[in-house]
C-alpha cells in the first residue's frame, strides 16, 4: 500500500485534503471543509481544501502548512518527519496525537525500522 507521510505523521494519501486536490474533487472538498471547519472551531472553504503535501517543495498545501510548529521544526532540522526526531516525541504533537491517534503509531513504527 503507497503512503506518504507528513512532517507530523499524517498519511497524505489517506487525507481527504490530498485526496481531494489529486482527484479535483469538489464534493469531497466541501465536505472536508464541513468537518473540519467544526472539528476545529474555524471557517473553512472548501478552496482551502487543497494540498499536495507538507513536505513537498513546490504545489498548493493547506494554509496551515505556513504556520505549522511541526512543519517548520522538521525542516528546520532538515529531517524527513517527527520519527527522526532526536527530540522525538515533544509536546508539539501533543494536538495531532489526540486528533488522529495513528499519527503516533505511523511514527512510532517508523522510528523502530529507522533503528
Amino acid at each position: 500500500m503507497r503512503s506518504m507521510i507528513s512532517c507530523c505523521g499524517i498519511d497524505c494519501v489517506q487525507c481527504p485534503a490530498h485526496v481531494a486536490t489529486m482527484k479535483n474533487d469538489a464534493a469531497l472538498r466541501a465536505k472536508t471543509a464541513a468537518e473540519w471547519s467544526k472539528m476545529f472551531g474555524a471557517e473553512i472553504k472548501p478552496e482551502h481544501i487543497n494540498c499536495k503535501g507538507c513536505r513537498t517543495a513546490t504545489g498548493v498545501q493547506i494554509s496551515h502548512c505556513s504556520v505549522c510548529e511541526i512543519r517548520k521544526c522538521v525542516t528546520g532540522k532538515k529531517i524527513r518527519n517527527c520519527a527522526t526526531c532526536a527530540d522525538y516525541a515533544c509536546s508539539k504533537l501533543d494536538f495531532i496525537f489526540t486528533a488522529d491517534p495513528k499519527t503516533k503509531e505511523r511514527l512510532d513504527e517508523i522510528r523502530k525500522k529507522a533503528k
